[in-house]
């Protein structure tokens, strides 16, 4: 790591080049022989590494059926890389052959994380790997008392430990052609799946707030607004899909009201950004995939497996915008107001995304013959990394692959990560004199 740490390098530009690089070799052992059942193209196994290390799940040949347990292995290497972290796999590596790890690398880790501040940074990586890990594994224990029984030792503890994985890094490849469509009624599956989600996309930042802090006035800023924010945007979520698809005889209507309930609960919270699906989302209504949409768009939490603008984004560009109809001078919820700064990259960070996304959306319309609700929704799930489908996806044209592949990347990264890796900054050197235009 050190010998890219040069000076004219800057960590966005870093963190870019290292993600292309392991989404390189993992194409590459993707198209060996011992990795797919009948061979590959460069282009779908190109696909699949991007989305695997975007730990977006859109997926464009069956992940089931055309690789081998050992192409499946290394698509589970690439989502947990992508999902932790590369720099955080970095920090092992360097501390277990005992290398020092200085200021640039820290500065690196940093920005990997989305982290304020450098200091820490080197302890939040070792916990989230340590973590992660013991997650997984007691999600795996819970998932094998369904699956081996069913499958046997040997394909019920691998299917265990791929979606374990898959879940908690909130990437949505599974094993299956219909996802888990067929454990919709199961509440071990739906339990431990999506708690693996809503754990790894609510931010190992706010998970070790929560660990140390005993009180909850203690709690910082962060953490209350991803808490209040994923518990109302959850229940309203569960409310809608309940409401809209409880006579759809093509999703709810045909479960039993138990079944109803676990369903409708697990698609309110897969969307931000797991991308699982225990029903067949072609067939939802036009109005649930538009609420869907927005959820894919607003994703999961900064410091976090998910994807998305972030929740927090979405909080303070609606707090902003609340403040300024109420002609308030600063922005401020739980006695505590927000900078001016973050206000201002949480604009920035939304405009370049809605940017993005309408970008592919219109790159899609054209390339793809396809209705336009279902290139809308397959650029969003794309751009938020979060892997559910209409069933656009297996049929896409050349072009129309390149276009969601990079926009899988930029969505990982984050389009500020990525605007930085190619726009030179320059601080403005003198101060201009104010002057007010007309908006509105």
């Amino acid at each position: 790591m050190t010998g890219m740490l040069k000076k004219e390098w800057t960590p966005p530009q870093i963190i870019l080049s290292v993600f292309v690089l392991l989404i390189l070799v993992g194409t590459v052992v993707l198209m060996l022989p011992v990795s797919t059942t009948e061979g590959i193209s460069f282009l779908d196994a190109l696909f699949t590494s991007t989305s695997a290390m975007t730990v977006t799940g859109l997926v464009v040949v069956d992940t089931g059926t055309a690789y081998t347990w050992f192409g499946q292995t290394v698509i589970m290497a690439l989502i947990q890389m992508g999902g932790l972290g590369i720099m955080t796999f970095a920090v092992m590596i360097y501390i277990a052959i005992g290398k020092k790890i200085g200021i640039k690398e820290r500065l690196l880790i940093k920005q990997s994380l989305n982290q304020s501040a450098v200091g820490g940074v080197v302890k939040l990586a070792k916990r989230i790997l340590l973590f992660s890990l013991a997650v997984e594994l007691i999600a795996v224990l819970f998932l094998a008392a369904q699956w081996v029984p069913e499958m046997g030792w040997r394909d019920g503890l691998f299917a265990s430990v791929f979606h374990a994985i898959s879940a908690f890094n909130n990437a949505g490849f599974s094993i299956w052609s219909d996802s888990l469509s067929g454990y919709v009624a199961s509440p071990v599956v739906n339990i431990v799946i999506t708690f693996l989600f809503i754990v790894g996309g609510i931010g190992f930042t706010v998970i070790f707030d929560l660990w140390k802090t005993r009180e909850i006035k203690r709690l910082s800023l962060q953490t209350k607004l991803m808490l209040v924010g994923t518990f109302v945007i959850n229940v309203v979520s569960f409310l809608v899909i309940f409401i809209l698809e409880y006579h759809n005889p093509e999703t709810l209507g045909s479960l039993s009201s138990f079944g109803k309930v676990q369903a409708a609960y697990f698609q309110a919270v897969t969307p931000r950004t797991a991308g699982f699906n225990t029903l067949d989302i072609a067939q939802l209504d036009e109005d649930t995939l538009f609420y869907i949409i927005t959820l894919m768009f607003i994703g999961g939490g900064s410091a976090s497996t998910a994807g998305g603008i972030k929740l927090t984004t979405t909080i303070t560009i609606l707090l902003a915008a609340f403040a300024f109809f109420r002609s308030k001078q600063q922005v401020a919820i739980f006695n505590r107001s927000l900078s001016y700064h973050i206000i201002l990259k949480a604009l920035a960070l939304t405009v370049g995304s809605f940017c993005v996304v309408v970008a592919t959306i219109f790159i899609l319309n054209l390339t793809e013959d396809a209705p336009f609700l279902m290139v809308m929704f397959e650029s969003v799930s794309a751009f938020g990394t979060v892997g559910l489908s209409m069933g656009l996806t297996g049929s896409l044209s050349a072009i129309g692959k390149c276009v969601i592949i990079v926009t899988m990347l930029i969505g990982k990264l984050g389009p500020l990560t990525f605007a930085f890796a190619f726009a030179k900054q320059t601080p403005d050197p003198v101060r201009h004199p104010g002057e007010d235009i007309l908006t509105g």
